[in-house]
């Protein structure tokens, strides 16, 4: 049980973890590629719709186009294009509308006559060919506005500082956790350690023990085996060796009426 809950808690961080790098690469994406008329991703260039003027027939608020360079002679009525406004309401917004029909401005310039379906009323103006960012091929749906939020302080909070500090804060408590687990276990090392060296010594004092009981029986067996030997003394006499026995009391007679145990050796 306690494994697996490891192993869960060890999936829960890494998708985290996996969350919150996800949205920082979401978020520098954000700021560094889309709505940039200079920047494409594998050949198109990517916007986040912020009206609702094509929501009738192809996109709303919130979705994410992508738009490809193409031979603007090839386009026509019906297309949907996305294009730098001179309109003095959008002035230099971009925009994406559906092309109405061919036009040509005072001058001679190509352009075309554009408008949002969800009014079906034209732009002010011709959209001339200089002005035009490309071709709009496909969208995907609510994913713009997750960059919106994104690049929000709320979204940065919720979805990036969050989550990392949460990492490093659960980082901070597992290296106490283990430190103190570490800890435990040297303590039970050195308390082994030290029980092992304890039997060591008890060992060492019986053993010991035993030797000086073994000491002692055998001298007592050495008593009794020659009892008399610390009582008898070797003299010379005659020229020969002879043990003699000593008497524990002093005697007062000469050498010749001394009593000798012969006894040779």
């Amino acid at each position: 049980m306690r494994k697996a809950f490891d192993i869960v808690k060890t999936i829960l961080v890494w998708l985290v973890v996996l969350g919150a790098v996800t949205m920082t690469v979401f978020t520098v994406f954000s700021l560094t590629t889309l709505n940039r008329n200079d920047r494409t991703l594998f050949g198109y260039k990517i916007f986040i719709v912020n009206s609702d003027s094509m929501e009738k027939t192809d996109f709303k608020s919130g979705d994410l186009i992508f738009v490809k360079a193409v031979d603007l002679d090839t386009l026509k009525p019906g297309d949907i294009i996305t294009f730098i406004s001179k309109d003095e309401n959008s002035l230099d917004e971009t925009l994406t509308h559906k092309i109405r029909s061919l036009a040509t401005d005072a001058n001679g310039n190509k352009g075309f006559i554009t408008y949002g379906t969800s009014t079906n009323a034209d732009d002010a103006g011709i959209v001339l060919y200089q002005d035009i960012l490309g071709k709009y091929e496909f969208h995907i749906a609510g994913l713009g506005a997750v960059f919106n939020f994104l690049k929000t302080t709320q979204g940065f909070f919720l979805c990036i500082f969050t989550p990392i500090m949460l990492v490093v804060l659960y980082e901070i408590i597992n290296f106490f956790v283990v430190l103190r687990k570490s800890k435990k276990e040297a303590l039970k090392e050195m308390e082994a350690e030290r029980a092992s060296n304890d039997q060591l010594v008890e060992e060492l004092r019986i053993l010991k023990a035993q030797l000086e009981e073994k000491q002692l029986a055998l001298n007592r067996q050495n008593q009794v085996l020659m009892p008399n030997r610390s009582k008898t003394k070797i003299v010379l006499y005659n020229k020969k060796c002879h043990r003699v026995k000593v008497s524990k009391k002093p005697q007062h007679k000469t050498q010749k009426e001394i009593v000798y145990i012969r006894k040779k050796l």
